[in-house]
């Protein structure tokens, strides 16, 4: 196999200073850099093309998660970490392989024959990763904040700055007062994970925080439409307006 190139994202140097060391007993690794961070990452993500990261769960700014969660292509995944509870989700989503800090020599080798073998077929791997992203999503705890991608750069959008969402294709546009993004992201997921005391469905295309309805209206026969605070007026479905009776009585 030709030269396999390896990117380190942890927040903790010890931790880079001890995959650095087991690296140098695999000739066919060379380290094509280190980060600390999420915003360090996606950006030598995108200029060094790695074919293995080594990820770290918790970090600071952003998660490892939310790092994964921002990559269209993803390369072999070695999750590393020294928080068990997430151990248990990687292996049973059989990710590429999870080392629990602190780990041997011996595991970490473990770690890179079954990275190989999944640079040789990527079936099981990206399958695995897929169902680790889908099983993240039917957790039930509401969003604090959300990750956007835009380019190299990413945002930091925090929900409490959400006034409303809206269908675009495979995308979601979030609308706050500053302006827009694209979050790849379906309706039905943000309609699970922003709470229902503060914003509702009204369409299938759209999501809005209730504080910012202005006014809701008979739009013809049993057809409502709603205006918001900044004087956009957007469809309310029957199942929506059942919704927002339901929410404003």
């Amino acid at each position: 196999m030709a030269e396999i190139r390896v990117l380190i994202v942890d927040d903790e140097e010890p931790a880079r200073l001890v995959i650095k060391k087991y690296l140098q007993s695999h000739s066919d690794m060379v380290l094509v850099g280190e980060c600390s961070n999420g915003f360090e990452a996606l950006k030598r993500i995108q200029q060094a093309q790695p074919d293995i990261i080594f990820l770290d769960i918790q970090m600071p700014k952003i998660s490892g998660f939310e790092l994964l969660e921002l990559l269209d292509e993803k390369p072999v995944i070695i999750f590393s970490t020294a928080f068990d509870q997430y151990a248990l989700k990687a292996f049973e989503a059989s990710a590429a392989d999870y080392l629990l800090k602190p780990y041997s020599q011996e595991r970490f080798a473990e770690a890179m024959n079954r990275a190989r073998l999944f640079l040789l077929d990527r079936t099981e791997h990206d399958q695995a990763l897929n169902s680790l992203v889908l099983r993240r999503e039917q957790e039930t705890e509401y969003l604090s904040r959300i990750i956007v991608k835009d380019g190299s750069k990413i945002q930091i959008l925090p929900v409490e700055k959400l006034l409303r969402l809206e269908a675009q294709d495979d995308y979601v546009m979030l609308f706050t007062e500053h302006g827009t993004s694209l979050k790849k992201k379906t309706m039905k997921f943000f309609e699970q994970h922003l709470d229902s005391k503060e914003f509702v469905r009204i369409h299938r295309s759209h999501i809005i925080r209730i504080s910012f309805i202005r006014q809701i209206e008979l739009f013809g026969k049993e057809s409502y439409k709603v205006t918001l605070k900044d004087g956009t007026r957007l469809p309310v479905s029957k199942s929506g307006h059942a919704r927002l009776k339901q929410m404003l009585e």
